[in-house]
């Protein structure tokens, strides 16, 4: 696990597109030891050695504000450069191909699948503390004790539990955090999450110390 002190610190790119305190995730993943660097920069993108994308709010106006930014089509090419890529909140709910919530709106396509409504009977959003069954062979959620609390505010989550490593209970069974090679993502919040979001996020960031090694070789 990672810390403030370890070094190399990797270059994480937290991607800038205006929208939620995406600043509150850059200093969380400084916290777990990485050189995190909010930014729009292109070639910033190109060399980090993973990226990030935040989000809160409504998926159709997180997609356009992405859109708009020319951010949409670097986030499809660095998922797809192998690099650790971490979603969050909307952030992941954008790296699904469409969402109820924004009927007509595409999202990223990085990943097959709609985005569904939280099922009728709970409170929505689900804006609390909720425990989180953790499929124990997962990079993103290693080190975690069972069954660890982490904090949720959505009314959405992945309806395809394919590539789940991560569920809570909310009505029904939720997909709460996805792995899929190096590209990952947390319906919850790890940067309001307290230390079990904090080693999340130095699992990510390990991960991208790894990477940087690779790529020097």
């Amino acid at each position: 696990m990672s810390t403030e002190s370890d070094l190399p610190r990797p270059l994480v790119a937290v991607l800038d597109y205006g929208i939620g305190n995406l600043r509150s995730a850059q200093k969380a993943l400084q916290k777990a030891g990485a050189d995190a660097q909010l930014t729009a920069d292109p070639e910033l993108i190109a060399k980090a050695d993973g990226v990030v994308l935040p989000g809160v709010g409504n998926f159709g106006r997180c997609m356009q504000a992405l859109h708009a930014c020319g951010l949409a089509e670097l986030a499809v090419n660095a998922a797809a450069s192998g690099r650790p890529f971490l979603g969050i909140c909307v952030g992941l709910q954008m790296l699904y191909e469409w969402s109820d919530e924004s009927p007509g709106v595409a999202g990223l396509g990085i990943m097959a699948g709609t985005v569904v409504r939280l099922p009728d009977g709970v409170k929505r959003p689900q804006m609390q503390w909720n425990q989180l069954h953790r499929v124990p062979t997962s990079s993103l959620l290693a080190g975690l004790g069972d069954d660890p609390w982490v904090y949720f505010v959505h009314s959405y989550s992945p309806e395809d539990p394919t590539h789940a490593v991560g569920t809570c209970e909310y009505g029904n069974t939720v997909v709460a955090a996805i792995e899929a090679g190096t590209v990952w993502g947390c319906q919850f919040h790890p940067e309001k999450s307290g230390a079990n979001g904090l080693r999340i996020l130095a699992n990510f960031v390990d991960a991208c110390v790894g990477a940087a090694m690779s790529a020097q070789n």
